[in-house]
C-alpha cells in the first residue's frame, strides 16, 4: 500500500509539471522536495521562510539537505509577529503564520515560473487542530503527500530508502509552539526559548521542547532521556543555564515528550 502511495505522489507531482515547495528541512518537506527533483529535476525549487519563530539550528539543516539534494533553495523573509491575530497567540495563531507565508511565497512562484506551490501536510495532521491547512486552501496551495495519504511512518520509511538523513530525524515545529495559547508571542520569548532548546540539544538529546510558561521553563523530554537529565552534574549545568536565560523554575514533565502538547487543553474543551 505504501508504494502505492509513493507512485501516486509522484504521478501527482508529474501532472503539476513544476513546483516551489515550502521546504523547512524537516521530515516531511525534506522527503517532498527529495521526490519532486527526482520526478521534475530543475523544475522543482525549494523555499525556506526566515523568521524569528525558526530556529537557526533547523535553517543549517535545511541548507545542507538542500545542497546534498542538489535542490535550488530561496531565502524568503517573513514578517509573521507584525500580525496583531500572530501575536495575541489563539488557537488560530497557525492560520496567520501560514497566511503570511503563502502570502510571499504565491508570487514568488509566479516570478520563477512555476505552476504550483505545495507544502508538507501528511495524512497525519488532517485529524489534527492545523489552522495552517485553511490558509493553505486560501491561497489554492497543494498537499500532495497528504492527498496520497501518507502517514509520517511511512515517510520515514521511504526516506530512509532514499537515503536522507531526515528518515529518523525527531519532529521539529516552530518556536511559537512553546509558548500556551493566551499568552503573547514576542520576540524576547522566541530567542529565550530557542537559547533554552539549544542547551538540551547541546547535551546531545534529539528529541525534546521547552515548554515556555512565563518564568517556568517545563521540559519535554523522552523518558529513556529522564535519568540522565536529573544525574548530577548535568542537572545542575541545565537549571543553571536556563536561569541565567531568565527563568526563574526548571521543571521536567514526567508525561514527557510528546506533539502538540498545548492543543492537549483544545481538546479537553472540545471534548467538554
Amino acid at each position: 500500500m505504501s508504494a502505492e502511495k509513493l507512485e501516486s505522489l509522484k504521478r501527482s507531482l508529474a501532472g503539476m509539471e513544476s513546483v516551489l515547495v515550502a521546504y523547512s528541512g524537516g521530515v516531511d518537506s525534506t522527503f517532498l522536495l527529495k521526490v519532486a527533483r527526482d520526478v521534475l529535476g530543475d523544475r522543482a525549487v525549494a523555499v525556506t521562510a526566515l523568521s524569528e519563530s525558526y530556529p537557526k539550528s533547523e535553517l543549517e539543516d535545511a541548507k545542507r539537505y538542500a545542497a546534498e539534494m542538489g535542490a535550488r533553495q530561496i531565502l524568503v523573509e517573513t514578517r509573521e509577529l507584525d500580525e496583531a491575530g500572530y501575536r495575541e497567540n489563539s488557537p488560530e495563531r497557525c492560520f496567520f503564520c501560514k497566511d503570511e507565508l503563502f502570502t510571499k511565497l504565491a508570487p514568488l512562484a509566479e516570478r520563477e515560473g512555476l505552476k504550483v506551490l505545495v507544502y508538507g501536510e501528511i495524512a497525519d495532521d488532517r485529524g489534527d487542530h492545523r489552522p495552517g491547512a485553511r490558509a493553505a486552501k486560501s491561497h489554492n496551495v497543494r498537499a500532495p503527500l497528504a492527498d496520497a495519504g501518507l502517514t509520517k511512518l511511512e515517510i520515514r520509511r521511504h526516506s530512509k530508502d532514499l537515503g536522507l538523513a531526515t528518515w529518523d530525524k525527531p519532529s521539529m515545529a516552530c518556536l511559537s509552539s512553546r509558548i500556551p495559547y493566551g499568552s503573547d508571542v514576542t520576540p524576547e520569548k522566541l530567542a529565550m526559548i530557542e537559547k533554552a532548546e539549544e542547551v538540551l540539544r547541546g547535551l546531545g538529546l534529539r528529541q525534546y521542547r521547552v515548554r515556555h510558561h512565563d518564568t517556568i521553563a517545563r521540559l519535554e523530554l523522552d523518558p529513556l532521556d529522564f535519568e540522565e537529565l536529573v544525574r548530577s552534574p548535568v542537572r545542575e549545568l541545565v537549571v543553571g543555564k536556563l536561569k541565567a536565560l531568565g527563568y526563574q523554575y526548571v521543571a521536567l514533565d514526567l508525561q514527557g515528550y510528546r506533539t502538540g502538547s498545548l492543543n492537549e487543553v483544545l481538546r479537553r474543551t472540545l471534548g467538554s
